[in-house]
């Protein structure tokens, strides 16, 4: 009986132990994982405390500065049977058969009323909106927060940036918005957006920051700030708003199929280009005088070009500012001002920031060795010949350069005619059939290629077809391909 108490006393003993250790040993790992800085999960009221409680104050403090547009455009001679002014038969016949047979169709203007938002920046009036929300316009109302309506006139226009400043004179001073800083935005902060979406005036939402820097195809200075606060037609010109109450960004497009998404330009670059809207009409930008590409894997080994970022100069345009500071072809563009050239879209941005007559410092590679230029910014002229010369491209989803002396050199490619592909657009018709950045395009049609405006004819001429025979050089290798746009 002894012994099978003392049995019974041992093994008690022995899983009492063994707890005590477990319980031990967790505390010293938990101990160990705060001591070393692993992150914790916040408690509930931690996570509630993120969230405004409420943003009836906020919005209270800037709606007044929130104004409602109403325009009216007008659409000449439109035929009252068919209101987009053309005959059914127009592709077929075009309009003269048609009127041969049926006689003149009566014409008339159509009328055309939207509406849109904006937000005052100065209280004697001026009003930043979107260029798309004024453009072709007979006749601009504005509505302030008090109810009164002014008559509106155009100040300046960009389209390329979808940006616009209006003007007022109103009765008295005018409520005014913050504007703030978009460079400091960050993904996941809260922001309102106000406007007048469907004609509902002085609507409020809200959000957070879903995105930065969002190429959505609009135009060439796509860099917008992408939202979730509701955004809807109607909303086009007013302003995203930061839990400051500054601005932000100005609303300018939603999309169609997603619910959640919305874009907004940010507000630096309406500041930009504030001084030029008001003094001039219109927006100067600058220019280096290069044409560039982005830099392919293919293209980064063979120069040895251990970076990610950068763009390649495929072209310095004689007497203009690279050229006059001793950029060569080939060279790697990394740095203007200090900012890093990610690709060429990041170039484009910095650039047209740059005032003419500034001076930029430019960082490239050469010969894998840095080197500094300092360039007087010009002012870009949109010329038919530096258009070409930068890229030609669009059809059927192709982007292509010149192959000049010295790219030749740097891939390590015949000069032979032809011209090399530089872009080729997801889901296009080129890229169906696998065309593939650093092809040679020789032949169009049968026809041989010998210069970028010649292949620019020849692609014309194949897109009014919708239809393309393509021979194409890759490596040592060559192959016909036939691209339809149908």
């Amino acid at each position: 009986m002894k012994n099978k108490n003392r049995k019974t006393f041992f093994m008690f003993l022995m899983a009492f132990l063994i707890a005590f250790f477990i319980v031990s040993f967790v505390e010293v790992l938990r101990s160990s994982l705060s001591s070393s800085g692993a992150p914790e999960i916040p408690a509930a009221s931690a996570l509630e405390s993120i969230t405004p409680g409420s943003f009836s104050d906020l919005a209270e403090r800037v709606k007044p500065a929130v104004v409602n547009i109403s325009t009216t455009k007008i659409y000449k001679g439109r035929s009252l049977g068919n209101p987009f002014g053309r005959s059914p038969f127009h592709n077929y016949f075009g309009d003269e058969f048609f009127n041969r047979f049926f006689g003149d169709i009566p014409q008339h203007d159509l009328k055309q009323r939207s509406l849109g938002s904006g937000f005052v920046i100065s209280n004697d009036g001026y009003i930043f909106t979107n260029n798309h929300v004024v453009e072709n316009t007979e006749k601009i109302l504005v509505k302030i927060s008090d109810g009164k309506e002014y008559e509106a006139k155009i100040i300046g226009t960009d389209a390329k940036t979808d940006l616009a400043l209006i003007k007022i004179k109103p009765d008295n001073g005018l409520p005014t918005v913050e504007i703030g800083d978009s460079d400091n935005v960050k993904v996941g902060e809260w922001v309102i957006a106000i406007g007048n979406p469907f004609g509902l005036e002085q609507t409020v939402t809200a959000g957070i920051v879903s995105a930065k820097g969002r190429v959505i195809g609009a135009g060439a200075y796509d860099n917008f700030i992408q939202t979730d606060a509701s955004i809807n037609p109607g909303n086009s010109g007013g302003p995203l708003f930061n839990m400051s109450g500054k601005v932000i960004g100005i609303n300018t497009a939603i999309v169609a199929q997603g619910q959640g998404i919305g874009f907004a330009i940010p507000i630096n670059m309406a500041k930009s280009i504030l001084d030029d809207l008001k003094t001039k009409g219109k927006v100067t930008r600058g220019w280096l005088g290069v044409s560039i590409q982005n830099i392919s894997d293919e293209i980064a080994k063979s120069m040895n070009y251990k970076n990610k970022s950068g763009v390649l100069v495929t072209d310095v345009f004689k007497g203009d500012p690279a050229d006059k500071a001793g950029i060569k072809v080939g060279d790697i563009i990394t740095e203007i001002n200090g900012k890093v050239v990610k690709d060429t879209h990041e170039l484009l941005l910095i650039t047209a920031a740059l005032r003419v007559g500034e001076k930029a410092n430019i960082k490239v590679v050469r010969d894998s060795k840095e080197i500094f230029f300092q360039i007087v910014v010009a002012e870009r002229k949109d010329k038919p010949e530096i258009a070409l010369a930068q890229k030609s491209g669009g059809y059927f989803g192709l982007q292509v350069q010149e192959i000049t002396k010295d790219l030749a050199k740097q891939l390590g490619i015949s000069q032979n005619g032809g011209v090399i592909v530089t872009e080729v657009e997801e889901g296009s018709p080129a890229d169906n059939v696998g065309i593939q950045s650093n092809d040679i395009i020789i032949q169009v049609n049968k026809v041989k290629i010998l210069s970028l405006k010649q292949y620019s004819a020849e692609m014309a001429k194949a897109a009014e077809k919708k239809n393309v025979i393509l021979l194409v050089k890759r490596g040592n290798v060559n192959f016909f391909v036939g691209l339809n746009m149908d």
